[in-house]
Parts: C-alpha cells; sequence; structure tokens
C-alpha cells in the first residue's frame, strides 16, 4: 500500500539529521520531512520541535522518481496548533564588572517575535540599539581621554 499525495497521516520519527526528520509512515514507508516544513516559525535545531520516538501528523507533499517520499509537518497543522518549541533550561550568566548584566540578556527575554507586530518589533530593536549604543559611548569615552589629555610627564 502506497500513500497519496496531499494525505494526512499519523507517523513516528525514526531518526533526526541537522536537515530532517525521518518519519516512519503507517504503511511501513519511511520519509523525510525537512526542517522548513516543521514549524511555521524559524527551525534553527529541529531538536528543539522533534525527538526520536515521537508520534507526528503529517502530509504527504509528493514522492520524487527515486520513490523517497517528501513530508510537512506544518503543513498537516492547518487548523491543529503548530508542534511547539520545547522549553530547554535557560543558564544563568553571572554579571559582568560593573554588575551590569550582558547586553544580549535584554533581548532574550523579549516577546516572542511570532506574537509582535511590525511596530512593535521595530520599537524593540529601536530600545536596544540605543542601550547598545549608550553603552559604547560611555565606555568609548572613558578611553579617549585617558590618551588625549596632553600630559607627556
Amino acid at each position: 500500500m502506497q500513500v497519496k499525495r496531499g494525505a494526512v497521516v499519523d507517523g513516528v520519527v525514526t531518526g533526526i539529521k541537522t536537515f530532517g526528520a525521518f518519519v516512519k509512515l503507517p504503511t511501513g514507508e519511511t520519509g523525510m520531512v525537512h526542517i522548513s516544513e516543521v514549524a511555521s516559525s524559524y527551525v534553527s535545531d529541529i531538536g528543539d520541535f522533534l525527538a526520536e520516538g515521537q508520534e507526528v501528523r503529517v502530509k504527504v507533499l509528493g514522492e520524487n522518481e527515486k520513490g523517497k517520499i517528501s513530508l510537512s509537518i506544518k503543513q498537516a497543522q492547518s487548523g491543529d496548533a503548530a508542534p511547539e518549541k520545547k522549553s530547554r533550561p535557560v543558564k544563568k550568566d553571572a554579571p559582568r564588572r560593573g554588575g551590569r548584566p550582558p547586553v544580549w540578556q535584554g533581548v532574550r527575554q523579549q516577546a516572542d517575535p511570532a506574537d509582535m507586530s511590525f511596530e512593535d518589533m521595530l520599537a524593540a530593536f529601536k530600545k536596544t540599539s540605543d542601550e547598545k549604543m549608550s553603552d559604547l559611548r560611555r565606555g568609548g569615552g572613558e578611553t579617549r581621554s585617558r590618551r588625549g589629555n596632553g600630559n607627556k610627564s
């Protein structure tokens, strides 16, 4: 029995690679979900979304001339909720000199960009950029004043 193009079936993840995941279908065949077809949001690490042995609902996109089956999780999730990113424990970093947290720490704590409007993202970027520029000006000003004071003693 062969799966038809456009069919939505349940399968089990049998392997994960950097470029995608292999899924065993009910027919016994194995297809591949490319990393771009895992979720509607950007996927940098497929391991954040899928694990071996996990059951997933996939849509059959087609089969190439070599018989390889192309699958999609995000297209199978049309009305359902998209697969959520698995949460990882956040490693807390020690503050830098002067007790200030690293500049990037504020960026990580912002809301998920998928839930923000363009204006909100632009405002957040501008705020972060202004803070970084302020830090650079403060740090750069001290260095210049030491070098350019004109004392030759």
